[in-house]
Order: structure tokens, then C-alpha cells, then sequence
């Protein structure tokens, strides 16, 4: 509905008057509905080949992404970005065990040795079961395992599992099983679980039948984020040193979709170095790159190859986290982001897969975002997210 008059300012103008926002100043102009919450699409892209069903990636921290988060953020639409701060075959476990799962569903089994002793083991209420293989760990075969009802009836709590364990042939499913094959399999067979497991026998998580009920109740849940071959996508974080090249090729043959260059100032001779030797060994994995936050500097990166930009510096983790002592860290990024964007749509035209990350600093929870004048909605979470 049209009034008389505009309220606001168009990004355009916003972002040449010649003035620097930060977060803080910039809200939504609210508008006219006239259509239902079922006919928003927040579909966006994060690179050049990667399409997502929601704006939100999870940020390539030790304290945030690592295998769970990436595939509970692939389950919902997004993706996650693995952190690096592991050795190159840790991370790539971690991006083998998100292409492993099929479901939205991630629980922390309690796997134990056939020794192992009952006592202790159900303490607390979140432990309904605790399984049993060769080695203690879900990398072995197992066993069996024991509910948290056997051992209510015992007297003897320092019994051994492996004498009380049950063993049950028919509780596996492999793990291409989606969603809707685990819940017929639970209700055909009456079972309360379900364990999810690859060829050879490992573990790869347990789903319980109140999990499965659980998410079927989640609005509008689909396939998730998944690539050509029907597995959840994922990507990973690296630096820019010779030492990267190793971790990359691990990273690759464990079916990384995406790569990260993690750098809080991404215009330097050693990230477009990385970028182009990425591009050249691995054409077909997307790159992104970055922090920038001027037009020189994303043009530096454009020309390197890159599939993707994040945008948006601050002045390191501890600083711009904080309100009082470096409030200057987060000035001007607003309008640096937007600046940014407006002054690369030549290539967004032209090449058509300039794609941006806006990295936000917020001082206070909640969803903060901004329209830009190409029509493409940027939001961000505080902490743990981006937006696209």
C-alpha cells in the first residue's frame, strides 16, 4: 500500500551521502503485508555453486562449528564452516562424519568397553543408554548395549556392562536412511531407538524414537542443504601458509564442499597466492575469501578468483566483543559493507556469482539486518553467525 509519502532513506543514499553508521543506527523500515509467512523465501547463495535454503552459516570457531553444529546447520538450510584449530586429519574426520549423517537428529551416545563397570554410568538423566563395543569408542563394532530401565532393577551396580549388556541384531540402519525410513522402521518394529551405522560397523549416531517425533513437528523442514551426491554439505577453514596446502588435500578428499580463508584482513599477497593455487589444483571447490571492507580490496580478491567475499573487520576477537573499550572497531562497517557490495555489482552483473558475507559485531543479542538496493536482504545473529 502506497502512501503519500516515503519514510527512510534507499541504501543508495544511505551509503554516498558521505556519513559512516555502525549497526547500531540502522533498523528496518517496516512496510505493508500482503502476503503469508508460507510465501517468504529466504533461499540465498553463498558462492558460486552453493545454494542455501536459509541465510545463516556458523562461523569457523573452535567454540562454535565443528561436525555437529555443521550438520544441524545443513539439517535446517545453512551450512557450517569447520574450524582449523585441529590437525589437518582432525578436521577432515569432523567433515567425513557430517557426510555421513542423513537426519536432523544429533545425540552424544556414551560408548564403553565390555569392562567397564555400571556404576556411574547413569547418574544423570540425559543418559537413557549406554553402548557397548571392542574398543570403547563408536569407531569399533558394537556390541550391545544398556538402557537406563535394566539397571534400575540391579542391586549389584558394579557389575560389568558386557554381562548385562543386550545385543540386538535388527536395531541397526545404514546410515543413507532419511527421516522418514528411521520412523517407519521405529513404528514397524515398536522399537524406542534406532542405531545409525556405516559399512564396517561404526557408529554414527543413535536416534530415539521422541527425537524422531520431535523434529517431524519442525515448520517446514526439508532435505536440508545437500549436494549432488544427496549428503549434506560442509565447509571448512583454512590459513594461508604452505603447511594449508596439506590440510586442503585432506580437507578435499573427505568431500569438503566449500573452503574458507580464515583472515580478519584478507588483502595480502599470501591469501591471493591461496586463492589462486586452490583455484588451479581444485577448479571445482569454491573459495571464499576475505575479510575486506573496500572496494580495492575486494576487487584484489575478485581478480585472485574467488567464489565468494566476507566482509566486515573488526579489531580482533577480545576487542570488538567489547562495548566501552574499542567501540571504533565496529564504525563505519555498515556503510563499508554496503559500500562494498554496491561498488562489485559490476561483477555481480557480469559474472553473476559475486556473493558477500557480512561479518557483524552487534553489542546486544538479536537479529539485525539491513535492505540493500539491489533488493537482497543482509542479516546477521550476534555471535555465532553470518548472514548472507
Amino acid at each position: 500500500m502506497a502512501g503519500e509519502f516515503e519514510d527512510g532513506s534507499s541504501a543508495e543514499k544511505l551509503f554516498n551521502q558521505g556519513y559512516s553508521y555502525t549497526y547500531d543506527d540502522v533498523i528496518f523500515l517496516p512496510h505493508y503485508i500482503d502476503f503469508p509467512t508460507d510465501a517468504v523465501n529466504l533461499s540465498t547463495r553463498l558462492s558460486r555453486n552453493i545454494s542455501l535454503s536459509i541465510p545463516c552459516v556458523s562461523s569457523p570457531m573452535d567454540t562454535v562449528t565443528e561436525s555437529y553444529m555443521a550438520a544441524a546447520m545443513a539439517a535446517v538450510g545453512g551450512i557450517g564452516i569447520i574450524h582449523s584449530n585441529v590437525t589437518p586429519s582432525e578436521q577432515a574426520d569432523m567433515i567425513r562424519s557430517v557426510k555421513s549423517r542423513r537426519v536432523p537428529i544429533l545425540s552424544s551416545p556414551v560408548f564403553k568397553t565390555p569392562d567397564s563397570r555400571i556404576v556411574n554410568e547413569f547418574e544423570g538423566d540425559d543418559v537413557p543408554f549406554v553402548f557397548v563395543t571392542q574398543s570403547g569408542s563408536e569407531k569399533s563394532k558394537l556390541l550391545g548395549y544398556v538402557a537406563k530401565s535394566d539397571w534400575l532393577g540391579l542391586k549389584d551396580t558394579e557389575i560389568k556392562l558386557g554381562d548385562i549388556m543386550r545385543a540386538d541384531a535388527n536395531m541397526f540402519v545404514p546410515c543413507h536412511y532419511d527421516l522418514g525410513q528411521i520412523d517407519g522402521k521405529l513404528k514397524e518394529e515398536g522399537r524406542d531407538f534406532v542405531v545409525v551405522e556405516k559399512e564396517g560397523g561404526e557408529v554414527v549416531d543413535v536416534v530415539t524414537k521422541e527425537e524422531v517425533e520431535r523434529v517431524k513437528g519442525y515448520p517446514k523442514l526439508g532435505k536440508g542443504t545437500v549436494g549432488y551426491d544427496g549428503r549434506w554439505m560442509v565447509g571448512a577453514a583454512i590459513g594461508t601458509r604452505e603447511s594449508d596446502k596439506e590440510r586442503l588435500e585432506h580437507l578435499v578428499k573427505a568431500g569438503v564442499d566449500v573452503i574458507v580463508l580464515d583472515s580478519s584482513q584478507g588483502n595480502s599477497i599470501y591469501q591471493i597466492e591461496m586463492i589462486k593455487y586452490v583455484k588451479q589444483t581444485y577448479p571445482e571447490l569454491d573459495v571464499i575469501g576475505g575479510n575486506v571492507v573496500t572496494m580495492s580490496q575486494a576487487q584484489n580478491l575478485i581478480k585472485a578468483g574467488v567464489d565468494g567475499l566476507r566482509v566486515g573487520m573488526g579489531s580482533g576477537f577480545y576487542m570488538h566483543h567489547t562495548r566501552g573499550l574499542c567501540s571504533w572497531a565496529r564504525t563505519g562497517n555498515c556503510c563499508l559493507q554496503g559500500f562494498v557490495h554496491s561498488r562489485t555489482k559490476w561483477h555481480s552483473c557480469h559474472c553473476r556469482w559475486r556473493h558477500f558475507i557480512l561479518r557483524a559485531y552487534c553489542q546486544s543479542p538479536g537479529a539485525r539486518g539491513i535492505y540493500c538496493n539491489d533488493g537482497k536482504l543482509f542479516s546477521w545473529n550476534y555471535g555465532s553467525s553470518w548472514g548472507l
